[in-house]
C-alpha cells in the first residue's frame, strides 16, 4: 500500500513539475495584428490588439490553445496558439551599444535606444548577434526583456 501511495505522490509531483515549468517561457508574435482577448476563447471580446511582429511576450499560463500572456508593460490576456512562436526577439531595457563581436572592447556599430526591439539570431553567455532594421551585432544581454537562446 505504502509502495502504491509514493508512486501516485510521485507521479503526480511529476505532473505539477512538469506543468509549471511549461508555463512560464518567452513567445513571440507571429503576425503584424495579434489579438488579445479576455478569455480562453474566440468567443471571449477582445481586449486590445497588438501590431508588432516578433513582440516577446511571456506566457503564464495556459488552456487548451489559448495562452494568457504579459508584455513589457504588464498588460495581460489571451492569445490563440496560432498566433504565437516560439521567441527570437528581445527589447532593450536600457540604451546599450552593439558591438562588431560578443565584447565591450569590439569596435561598436551602432547605438540602441532603450525600447528598441531586436531580432535574435544566436545566443552564447551573456551576448546576442542581433538584427535590427539597418544593424547587425552583438549586444549585451543584461537588462533586455525577452528570451535569451
Amino acid at each position: 500500500m505504502i509502495k502504491k501511495v509514493t508512486i501516485l505522490f510521485l507521479c503526480i509531483s511529476f505532473f505539477f513539475l512538469q506543468l509549471s515549468s511549461a508555463e512560464e517561457k518567452f513567445l513571440s508574435l507571429k503576425k503584424n495584428k495579434v489579438n488579445v482577448r479576455y478569455g480562453p476563447s474566440f468567443e471571449s471580446k477582445i481586449k486590445y490588439i497588438y501590431t508588432k511582429e516578433h513582440l516577446p511576450v511571456k506566457q503564464i499560463d495556459m488552456k487548451d490553445n489559448f495562452r494568457r500572456i504579459l508584455d513589457l508593460k504588464n498588460n495581460s490576456g489571451w492569445i490563440h496558439i496560432s498566433q504565437l512562436k516560439k521567441s527570437n526577439s528581445l527589447i532593450v531595457l536600457s540604451h546599450k551599444i552593439l558591438y562588431k563581436k560578443p565584447s565591450n572592447l569590439s569596435k561598436p556599430v551602432a547605438r540602441i535606444e532603450k525600447g528598441r526591439l531586436l531580432i535574435i539570431k544566436k545566443c552564447k553567455k551573456n551576448w546576442c548577434h542581433v538584427n535590427t532594421n539597418d544593424y547587425s551585432g552583438w549586444v549585451n544581454t543584461d537588462n533586455v526583456w525577452g528570451a535569451i537562446k
